[in-house]
């Protein structure tokens, strides 16, 4: 794990690199390597070692596909689904996780309603801890100010997000490229969504008191590729 973990810090250290694996992450989907040269103004050359160099340490992986414009198939890269995670020494941090699961799991609905509270607080004290580090009060901000400050924290997350907001109708439409819990879900599935659908809960009504949160669509369904949201603000 220590190796791995110097493998990563090295690889991110050169920052067009880092920049590179910052756009992919925002991208949700494939990109080129002639993409990456016009992107960051590198040659094509430059840009396929920056991505193999992602790939040598699973940050992330490619795939030859055609296509359908004739001539060779095309290499096409996309974020690696494995969680990088920056520590040493090694926690395991997700063995304690499904250890905890298994044994909420195991209350059935009373386990399900206790990771709903918990996470319904975590998503409340993200929310004002992200004010305070800020030095901002919930006071006097603005719907807009407060579904960046919501991007923002859900960016912090490592969730991916995408959020939109109807100031008329106040309804904001919100989606996320990756889960939190991502190791855990085929496992665990109805506690972890609902635990996470009232962290994102939680985090909705700090800013805007109560709202209603409409799951549309969930990444752990087949052919979906993202968590998506309507809320309505009351």
């Amino acid at each position: 794990m220590e190796q791995q973990t110097l493998k990563i810090t090295s690889v991110l250290s050169d920052p067009t690199r880092f920049s590179i694996y910052q756009y992919v992450t925002k991208r949700h989907g494939d990109v080129t390597v002639q993409e990456i040269a016009d992107q960051f103004n590198i040659h094509a050359n430059v840009a396929r070692l920056h991505l193999t160099k992602l790939e040598d340490v699973n940050m992330v992986v490619s795939e030859t596909k055609k296509t359908g414009k004739g001539g060779r198939p095309s290499r096409f890269y996309r974020l690696s689904d494995e969680v990088v995670s920056l520590q040493f020494p090694y926690r395991d941090y997700q063995r304690l996780a499904e250890l905890c699961l298994e044994t909420l799991a195991g209350f059935g609905d009373e386990g399900v309603e206790a990771l709903k509270k918990i996470g319904y607080k975590f998503g409340m004290e993200s929310a004002k801890t992200f004010l305070a580090r800020i030095n901002r009060n919930i006071e006097g901000i603005n719907d807009e100010e407060k579904i960046r400050f919501i991007e923002q924290i859900a960016l912090n997350q490592g969730l991916n997000p995408e959020i939109s907001f109807n100031q008329e109708e106040k309804q904001v439409s919100f989606s996320i490229y990756n889960c939190t819990f991502k190791e855990a879900i085929r496992e665990h599935s109805v506690p972890l969504c609902s635990m996470h659908y009232s962290l994102l809960l939680g985090i909705f009504e700090f800013f805007f008191g109560k709202v209603i949160l409409k799951e549309e669509q969930s990444m752990k369904d087949e052919g979906c590729i993202a968590c998506s949201y309507t809320t309505i603000i009351l």
